[in-house]
């Protein structure tokens, strides 16, 4: 069972100190456009997660960057790339949240993820600094 947070839950862990985020440089290019290659972002450690997050996770044993969607399909792992990187189908796999994006910094613009509701639902919402 996988928990759904809000941005509030993230703040707050992160405001209290209990919970250290760390950065991590993208490594090719199945999330470009959102995360080019060679882009750092900044994750918070976590195993829960909300739908149309942006994720770190670990499948079987392999570490993804990948965009989380639960749907009528089910959960699964999905690269912004799509045309060359296939889904991630998590139904009967052993996987785990390691932690959602936070922050992306694109040479000196800084993007800050968090979530909102629109029309009743979750999904992630970007505010540029």
């Amino acid at each position: 069972m996988i928990n759904t947070i809000d941005s509030n839950d993230i703040l707050q862990d992160r405001q209290s100190g209990k919970i250290e985020d760390y950065a991590l440089l993208v490594d090719g290019d199945s999330m470009e456009p959102e995360f080019p290659d060679r882009c750092e972002v900044i994750i918070h450690p976590t195993d829960s997660v909300y739908n149309g997050a942006y994720v770190f996770a670990e499948v079987e044993g392999v570490n993804w960057f990948r965009k989380y969607v639960r749907d009528k399909e089910g959960a699964r792992l999905v690269a912004v790339n799509s045309m060359i990187y296939p889904d991630i189908t998590l139904e009967k796999l052993e996987w785990k949240i390691l932690g959602v994006v936070v922050q992306r910094k694109i040479e000196d613009k800084i993007t800050y993820y968090k979530q909102a509701a629109v029309n009743g639902l979750k999904v992630p919402m970007l505010f540029p600094r």
